[in-house]
């Protein structure tokens, strides 16, 4: 059974269905607490300041992609917490994971097509290949 569950979200429809697959988890263990984990990444974050947004309705625009998700945790009664990181977001959710030595880490995958992936690299593909604990990539 899983304990420690970690969800690396984005408030994209994949990390909403990721989040559902940790209360299915949660629900089968009373024990289980699940961490919502967003990485708020220094660039983004510079260039939508950059940009003309103010640091409040930058940290408004960002609390409004977590608030669906903590909102499926709440609903379902399981126990988690949230958790604000900064940095790049895979190599600040591998470090996490690995450090704090979770069960499972479960991420939304943003569905980038074979080039974008193969350029890119996605965030899920670099968490999955670097991250101790089993990794389940959600679509």
């Amino acid at each position: 059974m899983y304990e420690k569950i970690l969800v690396a979200a984005d408030g994209s429809d994949h990390s909403k269905r990721a989040a559902h697959e940790a209360v299915k988890m949660a629900k089968v263990n009373p024990q289980a607490f699940i961490t919502l984990l967003y990485v708020i990444d220094y660039e983004k974050a510079r260039t939508e300041i950059l940009h003309g947004q103010s640091s409040d309705e930058v940290h408004l625009e960002r609390r409004k992609h977590l608030v669906p998700l903590e909102e499926i945790f709440r609903s379902s009664g399981v126990n988690f917490e949230t958790k604000t990181l900064h940095g790049v977001p895979g190599p600040t959710i591998v470090k996490h994971a690995n450090e704090t030595g979770y069960d499972v880490v479960l991420i939304g995958s943003r569905g980038l097509n074979a080039l974008q992936e193969m350029v890119l690299g996605s965030v899920s593909h670099k968490v999955a290949k670097r991250v101790e604990a089993p990794v389940i990539i959600v679509k």
